[in-house]
């Protein structure tokens, strides 16, 4: 009984981490597009985040595993980056926001990996059935980004900041709740070094790496493309939803998925379906298009995310799981995102949105096929290819 008041404790906490996130994916960079920044300007912000994720989400975690604080530091994250928050509402000047957005980024950043580490641990015996868990969040975020696309339509985009600070002080408070789960004990750093990178670890990073850096154009400029192409706030609204709607399918089924499916075969096929879905977004104009695209975001996003989850805790020690987490998240929506914003922010200005779509197709192939060519390889070295 105990576990399952966990479970829906850590559900909760995932409820409101995307619903603030459904207010912010959509809507920051398009509030930032309105308030006069450049291409390049909403880049460096978004890169700056993930930045300040790459590096602050690793020394959080190397911290909360090696005193045994993670959920101290989960306390301490939520409410200061909340906190800081506030000071987004009194400026529109691109500095101040990067300044802000430096801070705002090293508190924020650990929060989704130790969320992820906490779910590992309640869910324990039972972690093929994560994503049960994790849909509380995409529920969330379809609710959130549908309802706030009528509400931007009626008003205007920059009530979005209002309500993120609203919804980040709530996640603050229930935040307290979260068991203080003990893990092993005290960590040395150099056999850590040794467990969470060897070369079936690297290969697996630097190509997730290269698929969240084709989702830079997508989580970064897919809004201001619609807009650009006439589409009004609550389409824009129902196509995010859309994608959410998607890959909670997927992660009602995921206990099945991943008892029929090995992580290695589920990632590749992730890949392939990644370079698909942005190719269609280079050429599509109309709803139907769209919103096709949008429904491959099952894929893309949702078998993804849940076999990067337990690809990387099952190749971390007992002692590592928070960092492990920690470490495939920077690689990730850290470094992977940072690129892909950095890169869509630059591409923006000097070519049609269209075209970076395009990019990210070629760069999700590249990511699969080196990750493909890699298990190919060892399955080759091993005489066993029945598992690829």
């Amino acid at each position: 009984m105990l576990n399952n008041s966990f479970k829906y404790l850590i559900a909760s906490q995932y409820f409101l981490y995307f619903g603030v996130l459904g207010i912010f994916l959509p809507y920051f960079n398009l509030y930032c597009y309105h308030i006069g920044f450049t291409g390049f300007q909403i880049g460096a912000l978004s890169a700056l985040r993930s930045v300040t994720l790459v590096l602050f989400s690793l020394a959080w975690g190397v911290l909360a595993d090696r005193f045994q604080i993670r959920r101290s530091i989960y306390i301490l994250c939520n409410i200061t980056s909340a906190l800081i928050w506030i000071f987004y509402l009194f400026t529109e000047n691109f500095w101040l926001m990067l300044i802000i957005t430096a801070f705002y980024g090293m508190f924020y950043a650990p929060i989704i990996s130790f969320l992820e580490a906490f779910s590992m641990d309640v869910l324990g015996k039972e972690k093929k059935s994560y994503g049960r868990l994790r849909m509380w969040g995409s529920i969330s975020f379809i609710l959130v980004v549908i309802s706030l696309g009528k509400m931007i339509d009626l008003f205007s985009v920059s009530i979005i900041l209002v309500l993120i600070l609203a919804g980040s002080l709530v996640h603050a408070s229930i935040s307290f709740k979260i068991p203080d789960i003990k893990i092993a004990k005290k960590v040395l750093l150099s056999p850590v070094a040794k467990s969470l990178l060897n070369i079936r670890v690297i290969i697996f990073l630097f190509c997730a790496f290269l698929m969240l850096v084709s989702h830079g154009a997508y989580y970064g400029f897919f809004s201001i493309h619609l807009e650009n192409l006439g589409y009004t706030k609550t389409f824009i609204g129902i196509a995010w939803a859309l994608a959410s709607t998607a890959e909670i399918l997927v992660m009602i089924n995921s206990d099945r998925i991943f008892k029929t499916f090995s992580p290695e075969k589920i990632l590749t096929f992730s890949f392939i379906v990644a370079a698909l879905r942005w190719f269609i977004l280079f050429f599509a104009t109309s709803e139907t298009s769209i919103l096709i695209s949008q429904l491959l975001h099952a894929v893309t996003y949702g078998t993804f995310h849940m076999a990067s989850i337990l690809y990387i805790d099952f190749l971390s020690p007992d002692k590592n799981k928070t960092l492990g987490q920690a470490i495939n998240n920077a690689a990730t929506y850290g470094l992977g995102l940072m690129v892909g914003f950095f890169l869509s922010g630059y591409l923006y200005e000097n070519m049609d949105t269209s075209f970076l779509f395009l990019i990210s197709s070629l760069i999700a192939i590249a990511g699969g096929v080196i990750f493909k060519g890699f298990h190919l390889l060892q399955s080759l070295k091993n005489g066993d290819l029945s598992e690829h």
